[in-house]
């Protein structure tokens, strides 16, 4: 009688755990499987100018930045381009002429047109590639242009819009407006027309590497192989200004660097050889239209 007793309490223990552990395990093969919680990489925006060529719609913007002393080498494109720089200063250059952007202002290159960019200090660049053939009303000469509050809104919020919109969406309305800016924005006095004659090619050459050189026409007549009236004759028919507005003017280029890199306007002027700091400012602003107080770092 003990010996069954014992086998049946022992038999109902065993039954016991299974059912117990059946239980659970039923349980828990009811329960849903966990949720895998990857995140959604965010797609960056392509840095490479041939993918915004071929877009259905009129404006795509791209964003990309550049460390002190970049160097984007001579090219073109299909689409018409507004480059704007968000900080730091772009040199461009063409066979013809060359460029100066400071941070308030944007050039708009023509579609075809070879050019290429130095960039001087840090430059957080938007490009906007346009394809000029569905507007009327745009400029269609190279040329710097001021950069509006608006503009400069407007160009930042349509990065931030997908690569490719239709036009009724917000990316749409945003790209129409930055449209009729570019047409109103008025143009900056930021060229300097580069010469075809190679007496005068050698002697700009030198001025661009160093703008701060004293040398009269007269000394310059050297280096050029030409006397100095046939110097001063092929400013005005190649150049259309003196040598002297030719200097200014790219002294004051390189006056607009060294302001936007945080140097002072009393240390500019006296480094261009001008005696205040006041008659500096009306000069500069005579000839690149606007204040070397709106360049200079505060």
């Amino acid at each position: 009688m003990l010996c069954w007793l014992t086998l049946y309490l022992a038999q109902s223990r065993c039954h016991a755990k299974f059912r117990r552990i059946s239980a659970k395990d039923v349980i828990v093969n009811q329960m849903p499987p966990k949720k895998s919680l990857r995140m959604t990489p965010r797609k960056t925006r392509s840095t490479d100018p041939e993918d915004y060529q071929d877009l259905p719609q009129t404006i795509g913007v791209m964003s990309k930045s550049f460390v002190d002393g970049s160097v984007v080498p001579l090219h073109s494109h299909e689409r018409d381009q507004l480059l704007y720089g968000i900080s730091g200063i772009m040199r461009l250059r063409t066979e013809a002429e060359a460029w100066i952007v400071p941070p308030d202002g944007a050039v708009y290159i023509p579609a075809g047109t070879a050019h290429s960019i130095n960039m001087h200090g840090v430059v957080d660049m938007r490009t906007l590639y346009i394809d000029a053939r569905r507007g009327d009303d745009r400029p269609r000469t190279l040329s710097v242009v001021a950069v509006s509050a608006l503009l400069r809104e407007l160009i930042l919020a349509l990065n931030e819009e997908p690569v490719a919109y239709v036009p009724e969406s917000r990316g749409g309305l945003i790209a129409q407006l930055i449209e009729h800016e570019i047409e109103r924005s008025h143009e900056l006095s930021l060229k300097v027309p580069l010469p075809n004659d190679p007496r005068l090619q050698r002697l700009c050459a030198e001025l661009l590497a160093d703008p701060s050189d004293r040398r009269t026409l007269d000394d310059w007549a050297i280096v050029a192989g030409a006397s100095t009236r046939t110097l001063a004759r092929l400013f005005e028919n190649d150049l259309g200004m003196s040598f002297n507005q030719w200097r200014q003017r790219i002294r004051f280029h390189n006056a607009l660097e060294a302001l936007s890199s945080g140097e002072s306007i009393a240390r500019v002027a006296a480094r261009h050889g001008y005696r205040s700091a006041s008659a500096f400012s009306a000069a500069f602003a005579k000839v690149m239209g606007m204040s070397p107080s709106k360049v200079a770092v505060k």
